[in-house]
């Protein structure tokens, strides 16, 4: 299993337990430590103290696909799994993916169910593909399609990541659909069809914060993917990648405050007094969002309703 930090120790903990908790199959768990200020470092080398199976490696920044590729490239088992920071593995993740991997040589990577947790542990939603739909999409290259539940639910096999080419670095955001559109080319996509993995949704996560530039890499990505298919060089698509970057933080108060109003958003109907924080916080964060002063309004007259 790979995972890369970066200052995540707060929700670091729970991270590992998850991991390490795991039974019915040997592992190995690389974590790449990118170049943390917040303790996360040092908490890492004291968990890998008391459990060997954690491996540790420390470097300066780089970024999440360039921290993966690394991590990656470290793996010794033939199965590569994918875990985020903040998000959970639950019981059985590892040995039913490792299962469905042993039994289907066909198969090169298997996905689970995810469900979706606010900060707070909100329940969100959850996101639940077919095998079929899946397979579907991505052999269109994410044409008309969609990728797995979550990055981090994934497991595949290490001989076919190196075979396709593995974690792209022109790819700073969308690097997991990047690859799966390539990884689809060397065989079949398998789900396991049960909710194995809790993703943790914060307003100023990438997916809150940069949906933008992953709209317009997976634009490209799907370009990408119809010239290598017709064989047609990529490199005006990398070319391309390459130079979308992170948000100026100029522009960061807007994309947390949007972060917020879609986790409010998600909890209005079931639970109006969280969503009004949320709404709230948004607000905060961007005065002019006018919908969230809207929303704020009619959850908080929701709440006293009650």
């Amino acid at each position: 299993m790979v995972m890369c930090v970066y200052n995540g120790a707060q929700a670091l903990p729970a991270t590992l337990q998850g991991v390490l908790d795991q039974q019915g199959c040997d592992f190995e768990f690389i974590v790449v430590n990118d170049g943390s200020s917040d303790g996360s470092g040092q908490l890492l080398d004291t968990w890998a103290a008391r459990d060997a199976r954690l491996r540790v490696i420390h470097q300066t920044n780089t970024g999440l696909t360039r921290a993966l590729v690394r991590g990656c490239a470290d793996a010794r088992g033939d199965f590569i799994a994918r875990q985020d920071c903040g998000d959970v593995s639950l019981p059985g993740r590892l040995a039913r993916q490792v299962e469905r991997l042993k039994h289907e040589a066909a198969t090169v990577a298997v996905s689970c169910h995810t469900r979706f947790i606010g900060p707070r542990d909100e329940a969100l939603y959850q996101i639940e593909i077919s095998e079929d739909s899946l397979n579907a999409g991505l052999g269109a290259g994410l044409a008309g399609g969609r990728g797995p539940s979550h990055h981090g639910s994934m497991m595949m096999r290490r001989e076919a990541y190196q075979a396709a080419g593995g974690y792209r670095a022109a790819f700073y955001f969308a690097q997991d659909l990047d690859l799966w559109t390539r990884l689809i080319e060397k065989g079949r996509f398998a789900v396991v069809p049960e909710v194995l993995y809790l993703a943790r949704l914060e307003p100023q996560s990438i997916s809150g914060t940069q949906t933008q530039e992953q709209v317009q890499l997976a634009k490209l990505i799907i370009g990408a993917s119809q010239a290598r298919r017709s064989g047609e060089p990529e490199d005006a698509f990398l070319a391309a990648a390459a130079e979308i970057r992170p948000v100026k933080r100029g522009d960061l108060a807007r994309r947390v405050a949007l972060g917020n109003y879609f986790i409010g958003s998600c909890l209005r109907m079931g639970n109006p007094q969280a969503a009004a924080r949320y709404f709230h916080q948004a607000l905060v964060n961007d005065p002019w969002l006018w919908r969230a002063r809207l929303r704020w309004i009619q959850t908080r007259m929701a709440g006293i309703g009650r």
